[in-house]
């Protein structure tokens, strides 16, 4: 198995779940990724990790530290793409590596499946729907609306050409090849500071500060626990068949109760403290997983507050190396 971006949030709980019965090749550049994240994985002989950036070729059979894993003879069989900026902050700073990871980088993994014949899962995002009304069925036939030179262009673009290059290299090539429109995930190891709302009012909450809210304390999105995203891809991968499917929770929260029951899990002294929405953020909508269910058995499992109840004992257990007070 070779993952990309293997050592982010998403890829690195997948990467923990791949190795308890593969190989696994992580790949990965830390322009968002975090050794923290593989450091026990970087003990297992079944684990080997390659320090690229995928918007560069990359050639397995020149690497020795792979010889191990007889890429030469047997080749990759499964290829994961999760390698972008995700976060807000992340490709507001990085718009033009946001661009040219899904463009560039996408199509080198695709000529690494062309040339193994590997599956390939691409890794794409609910952000791809772009605007819709609130009564929209967010299934995977609607085609939204997204502002090609607005302010999450790169990120929005980015995933949706990913896509199109994805699919098209499945038919020219005949390869396997899968979309995932992941919606809002969350879970242990997610980075501080980058503009996402849970790890945020964790962060806030065990530091007794206001924990922020950008717009309406009344606004809602839906929150899919990292494990069973994990879960979702690698039945993704799993499927026979090709195609797109949304891979998310359907159950809405407002933010007010987000942040409300980590302050309880916190048992943390911090109000709420609502602030205009910044430019970047965008509505969050609910996803149509029905066919993620009748056809890939899937459906998140994890509870909201038991899910939150993990991040927070995450946090706690790192809050000396995370710096929580900045």
């Amino acid at each position: 198995m070779l993952v990309a971006g293997g050592a982010g949030f998403i890829g690195s709980h997948l990467c923990d779940e791949l190795i308890k019965t593969c190989n696994v090749i992580c790949v990965d550049n830390f322009v968002t990724g975090q050794e923290e994240n593989i450091d026990l994985l970087l003990q297992s002989p079944h684990f080997e990790f390659i320090r690229h950036d995928i918007r560069q070729p990359l050639d397995l059979d020149k690497l020795p530290e792979l010889d191990v894993f007889r890429i030469k003879l047997q080749g990759v069989q499964e290829i994961y793409n999760l390698a972008c900026p995700t976060s807000p902050q992340q490709y507001k700073d990085l718009p033009i590596e946001t661009l040219t990871t899904n463009a560039e980088g996408t199509r080198h993994l695709l000529d690494l499946a062309v040339k193994y014949k590997a599956k390939f899962v691409q890794a794409s995002s609910s952000a791809v729907y772009g605007e819709f009304k609130d009564d929209t069925d967010l299934n995977e036939d609607y085609l939204g609306i997204v502002d090609p030179v607005g302010p999450r262009s790169c990120y929005n673009e980015g995933k949706r050409f990913a896509e199109s290059l994805s699919v098209n290299y499945g038919h020219t090539h005949s390869l396997s090849v899968k979309v995932a429109r992941i919606f809002n995930t969350y879970g242990p190891r997610m980075k501080l500071n980058d503009g996402r709302m849970i790890p945020d009012f964790i962060a806030h909450a065990l530091t007794n500060r206001p924990l922020v809210i950008y717009g309406s304390q009344e606004s809602t999105s839906t929150f899919c626990y990292v494990s069973d995203m994990v879960e979702g891809l690698i039945k993704l991968m799993e499927y026979e068949g090709d195609g797109i499917f949304n891979l998310g929770s359907v159950d809405l929260n407002t933010f007010a109760e987000v942040a409300n029951i980590i302050i309880r899990l916190t048992s943390s002294t911090s109000n709420l403290k609502q602030i205009e929405p910044l430019p970047y953020l965008s509505k969050q909508g609910v996803p149509n997983i029905d066919k993620a269910k009748e056809q890939l058995g899937w459906f998140p499992l994890i509870p909201l507050e038991q899910g939150l109840k993990q991040t927070v004992d995450y946090f706690l257990a790192h809050k000396n190396v995370l710096r929580l007070d900045k």
